[in-house]
């Protein structure tokens, strides 16, 4: 399937008016410093620009939210990643010497990209995306969601589509974001099952007793199987439809398994998951010092925004309806014309409203944590405060 397509020239006329009026600088100033925009975290924290020609600047930082936004207007990049908060401020040289600069923080992230399911997709092939290969993106943020609220205990998880071919997810959680390099690791290889390259056919090889979140997954994973495999059994020859091809293959599988042939206990699951399961970029997930795409970015080749999307939706998300710029930019020109109150945000003059509305929910959460922190500190100067006076 064609995809979308954004003129470069274009691209870099909407961009000034796309970072000065919808962007949400502010809200993104305080999740990734972790405050109220307090020095403390945000001006160690790392990030790239890439500028037209593919000029790459990395190693940005800024002092507050009034630096990063004029930067951000005056060099309007094409592309924004983010990086890991350091022990020291990256952009300056002296801190460069051999064993001093740090990640001391980095946000658990993960990349899911929907080429890596080129061998299971019948619609699309590369970067193409649609609405028929797109159930794999919601089983993927479905079973991982669950898995990461339910087996780690992880509460601030914001899913993000990345304008044209996948999704990230961003945990904000402090246990999260200080884990080590090794943690993070095993943590994607309990989140990995479909293994091997190319040449190996069968990817998935499951245990004779499914790990409980392997089975909670399985569950996930049937409700819609059924509709995504339409084309699975057409060497059969039988079955007009995805549902009776699958019920005849598991009729088979019954009178095999009744003539006691050796087969893989959990074979229904291992197709199921071979087409279906999360494959992850583990190498993301692993190394503190990996950027990855911002919320909010607009896709340089696309012109799709990067928004959230709802967990509990994600089955009902268009990725080819997402915002686009050059429509984003027309809507608030729109706007101008009739003179919408001035009082009123832009964002919910256009299209943005419904996303900005879940990272606002999503920051707002998020903020509950660090004025508990806050208040806990004070109330503990404050009882040492009364334990020196009395």
């Amino acid at each position: 399937m064609p995809e979308n397509t954004i003129d470069d020239n274009t691209l870099a006329n909407l961009l000034p008016i796309y970072y000065k009026r919808l962007f949400p600088i502010y809200n993104m100033c305080k999740w990734l410093g972790y405050s109220e925009i307090q020095k403390e975290n945000f001006h160690r924290r790392e990030f790239s620009f890439t500028l037209k020609d593919d000029i790459y600047l990395r190693y940005q930082t800024f002092s507050d939210y009034n630096e990063f936004e004029k930067e951000l207007l005056r060099k309007c990049p094409y592309k924004i990643d983010i990086g890991g908060i350091y022990n020291q401020i990256p952009k300056d040289s002296k801190n460069w010497t051999q064993g001093v600069l740090t990640v001391e923080e980095r946000e658990l992230v993960f990349d899911i990209d929907i080429t890596d399911y080129d061998d299971v997709r019948y619609c699309c092939s590369g970067s193409g995306i649609c609405n028929k290969c797109w159930p794999l993106m919601h089983f993927a943020i479905k079973i991982l969601d669950k898995a990461l609220e339910d087996d780690f205990g992880f509460e601030h998880r914001l899913w993000i589509y990345s304008g044209r071919r996948g999704i990230h997810c961003w945990i904000a959680d402090e246990t999260a974001r200080k884990l080590t390099s090794q943690a993070r690791y095993a943590i994607a290889e309990y989140l990995t099952v479909v293994k091997g390259g190319e040449n190996v056919a069968k990817k998935v090889n499951l245990g004779y007793n499914l790990h409980p979140s392997l089975r909670r997954a399985s569950k996930i994973i049937s409700k819609g199987f059924e509709d995504y495999t339409y084309e699975f059994g057409d060497k059969m020859r039988a079955g007009k439809t995805s549902s009776e091809r699958w019920k005849l293959f598991q009729s088979h599988l019954q009178k095999f398994t009744s003539k006691k042939v050796k087969l893989s206990q959990n074979l229904t699951e291992e197709i199921m998951f071979q087409y279906c399961y999360p494959r992850l970029d583990i190498e993301v997930t692993k190394g503190l010092n990996h950027l990855l795409k911002s919320p909010f970015c607009v896709h340089p080749k696309t012109g799709r925004v990067c928004v959230p999307i709802e967990p509990e939706k994600s089955e009902f998300f268009d990725p080819l309806n997402v915002p686009v710029i050059d429509e984003l930019c027309a809507q608030l020109e729109r706007s101008d014309m009739i003179n919408i109150d001035k009082k009123i945000k832009d964002y919910k003059k256009t299209d943005m409203k419904a996303y900005m509305e879940v990272f606002e929910k999503f920051i707002l959460k998020l903020e509950s944590t660090w004025k508990g922190i806050n208040l806990k500190q004070s109330g503990i100067k404050l009882i040492k405060l009364i334990n020196f006076f009395f």
